[in-house]
């Protein structure tokens, strides 16, 4: 399977069907500088690097990879990105605080079978929502929290259009893994009042545009509600 590219700068470069059937999905962003939304969960590596240049990218000038939280589908591999291209690693402080101690049931590693190794953070996110540069463009960050405490939800706006990833939002609200479906209930709302025209999700790909973005998170609260885990 080949890079999917959703617009002219953002390209779904892993995956289930694209690198390894443990990863998320793993979107790269062309903003000047090369951003990565995720990284998988490291045992499609080779094959994440393959689709980063398929795509007709470097992966080392991939300046920043953004980690939406903490568990390890999508943080897997970045301990191993970092040591060989030298990526600045951003995650927010509530769940890099779990990263760092290598917690192997709040990571869901052991769900994976994966042993995963303490991961210290460059750059850790404060607060409730923020800033960060990047080129000629600035990616908004909200904490999302409710499938991680420290969840985020980035977004950025180009020619006109908003493109949000929220990644994990339609996942089950496990109390395995110390899921808030309340606090999930108050960040599915932050989501819909942005009115994106993209979303890109975490597992099942790119929506748009505003309508489809709108119906597909509705029924994220109605699938949750389905599984018995909010109540409306």
């Amino acid at each position: 399977m080949e890079p999917k590219k959703i617009t002219k700068e953002i390209y779904r470069i892993g995956g289930a069907d694209l690198t390894s059937a443990k990863d998320c999905a793993v979107y790269l962003l062309d903003l000047g500088e090369l951003v990565l939304i995720d990284i998988g969960s490291g045992e499609g590596f080779d094959k994440l690097i393959d689709n980063i240049e398929k795509a007709g990218f470097r992966p080392q000038d991939i300046s920043t990879m953004i980690m939406t939280h903490c568990h390890v589908d999508h943080i897997g591999g970045a301990g191993a990105f970092r040591e060989h291209f030298g990526t600045r690693l951003i995650m927010h402080a509530l769940d890099s605080e779990i990263v760092e101690r290598a917690d192997m049931r709040l990571t869901a590693a052991l769900c994976f079978n994966i042993n995963f190794q303490p991961l210290a953070v460059d750059t850790k996110l404060m607060g409730e929502k923020g800033i960060i540069t990047i080129g000629r463009h600035q990616i908004s960050w909200l904490r999302t929290p409710g499938h991680t405490p420290g969840s985020i939800s980035v977004y950025v706006n180009i020619d006109g259009k908003r493109i949000l990833f929220p990644q994990d939002i339609a996942a089950p609200l496990l109390k395995e893994f110390d899921c808030d479906p309340a606090a999930w209930m108050e960040s599915i709302n932050k989501l819909l009042a942005l009115d994106a025209d993209i979303l890109c999700d975490g597992h099942s790909g790119a929506y748009g545009p505003k309508n489809v973005v709108k119906d597909y998170l509705e029924y994220c609260i109605d699938s949750q509600r389905q599984m018995g885990y909010i109540t409306l």
